[in-house]
């Protein structure tokens, strides 16, 4: 659909959609409301406009204009508002959700390269995940140039603040592209970068043992794929019942099936990869099960039923 023709659907000027739509004006919750009917985004983008409220918006513009005096509240706000936009991408293509999250970093980035005090190093930690982010929908989008460049600058950040786990997320996404793009060492250099990162979470290791597993497999290095899908399972018992960090919060024990599946139906076992498959698949929150990354799962599963 065009932006003239949503605008039109919705009953407001096309040059305001625009503006919202590139972040550069918030939407109110009215608007938020008709565009999750339009898009079908099950009320994601009614959450993202209620993420900030009056005091939070007020406090951010205060930061900006001071970024000296960042508090923790504006910290907090932040950080709110890119959880909103990680969960929103569950229900929206990443080619929507580009302009806004950009715009935000653009925000955002100055307020952490001006930051002082005692919130300054919460608030470059929010903004390397925010670099992440973006270098995950650029990868989403297949735009693989910018999400290999957003993604390098993520993991130097990631570094800076200190943070395992937004530097093996990032290496995690530089595997995904990997995958997208059908090479399969770069998949186990960038998964295994990703399994051996000091300070990942534990549900981090789990996916990304699976994710070098299927690597191998690919490569036909059968012994390697099964070495690692070992160490996976090990991993979950380690994991127990560890939470998911909030860079990789969709992870869970049953997330990692479909990577598992992924591993069998490349090793030719069909009926175990579609039982994985149908697993992970199944395990999904509902506004997941078509989200535009889980694509490749489903269409695995397909192939495996269809072996």
């Amino acid at each position: 659909m065009s932006l003239r023709a949503a605008a039109r659907a919705m009953h407001i000027d096309p040059g305001h959609l625009s503006r919202v739509l590139s972040g550069k004006r918030s939407p109110s919750p009215q608007l938020a409301e008709a565009l999750d009917g339009l898009v079908g985004a099950e009320g994601a983008l009614a959450d993202l406009a209620a993420t900030l409220d009056e005091d939070d918006r007020g406090r951010i513009a205060h930061s900006v204009a001071e970024p000296a005096r960042v508090d923790l509240g504006t910290v907090r706000a932040l950080a709110d508002v890119l959880a909103a936009q990680r969960r929103l991408d569950d229900t929206l293509p990443a080619t929507a959700m580009l302009p806004s999250t950009s715009a935000q970093w653009e925000t955002v980035e100055r307020l952490a390269r001006d930051a002082r005090g005692p919130h300054a190093d919460a608030l470059r930690e929010v903004a390397a995940e925010w670099v992440q982010f973006v270098g995950w929908l650029h990868a989403e989008a297949r735009n693989d140039a910018d999400a290999v460049r957003w993604l390098t600058e993520a993991e130097d950040r990631a570094d800076e603040v200190g943070s395992g786990e937004l530097a093996a997320q990032a290496a995690n996404f530089k595997g995904y592209l990997a995958r997208r793009q059908g090479r399969p060492r770069a998949i186990v250099r960038w998964f295994s970068a990703a399994y051996y990162t000091p300070g990942a979470a534990p549900l981090q290791r789990v996916g990304d043992a699976v994710q070098a597993a299927h690597g191998y497999a690919l490569l036909g290095e059968r012994d390697a794929a099964r070495r690692l899908l070992g160490e996976a399972s090990d991993l979950v018992d380690e994991a127990g019942d560890t939470e998911a960090p909030g860079t990789a919060y969709w992870l869970s024990p049953t997330f990692s099936r479909m990577g598992m599946g992924l591993v069998h139906l490349a090793l030719g076992e069909y009926a175990e990869a579609a039982a994985n498959l149908r697993a992970g698949l199944d395990g999904l929150p509902s506004e997941q099960r078509h989200a535009e990354w889980s694509r490749e799962y489903r269409d695995a599963l397909e192939e495996a039923r269809a072996a």
